[in-house]
């Protein structure tokens, strides 16, 4: 995941706007405590969700894949007044942990967290996006991309964590995860209902525009 020389990433997290206290707690306590922490977005991919956010100034978001509330809580900065987040996830043993979180950023009433299963929960949202985030399980990225993208505003924008996974995308012999999300990126690049670039930020997200 990490592509940077060691030096190089340690300049960029020094050289960047630092994390609210509230996050650093979060990240702590989500490598101590909770599996798979590297899932955690994390201070330099973080603050660009924030910065994102701040310059959208976006009044409805929608997140799919919540982890512990990090990202959810990055996104919510640059909410434009009277704004929302729907946020979902399908790990409901991590719900009274996140709630809490939401809790204590004071985003209870901001922030609209789902447990359940985002392509099940997708078709019935009625709300149009002005910023989406994909970040959930990699197999059904194309597949939420697909359920979203109509419900995304003209000039709105889709995230999409991962798409470098860990330099495997471009493996020819992969995994399925690698395969599906070598799919969900040539998908994209092929889109003429979007403009997109693909960033090499931490482990590559993918930006794209809907025209």
């Amino acid at each position: 995941m990490e592509f940077l020389p060691d030096d190089i990433a340690a300049y960029v997290q020094t050289h960047t706007a630092a994390e609210p206290d509230l996050l650093k707690k979060i990240n702590r306590d989500t490598h101590a405590h909770v599996l798979k922490p590297r899932m955690l977005s994390g201070h330099v991919q973080g603050r660009f969700l924030s910065l994102i956010s701040k310059l959208m100034q976006p009044k409805v978001v929608l997140e799919i894949g919540t982890y512990t509330g990090y990202s959810a809580i990055c996104l919510t900065e640059g909410l434009a007044a009277g704004g929302k987040l729907i946020t979902i996830d399908v790990n409901e043993e991590l719900e009274n942990r996140v709630r809490g979180y939401f809790q204590q950023a004071g985003l209870k009433d901001v922030i609209d967290y789902r447990i359940g299963n985002a392509a099940a929960i997708l078709p019935s949202l009625t709300e149009t996006f002005d910023l989406v985030f994909i970040d959930a399980d990699k197999e059904n990225y194309l597949q939420y991309y697909n359920l979203v993208l109509a419900k995304v505003r003209s000039g709105g924008l889709i995230l999409a964590d991962n798409v470098l996974w860990s330099g495997k995308i471009t493996l020819q012999h992969a995994d399925k995860d690698t395969k599906a999300l070598q799919a969900f990126n040539d998908a994209v690049a092929a889109d003429t209902r979007v403009e997109c670039m693909l960033l090499p930020l931490r482990d590559g997200i993918m930006m794209a525009r809907k025209k």
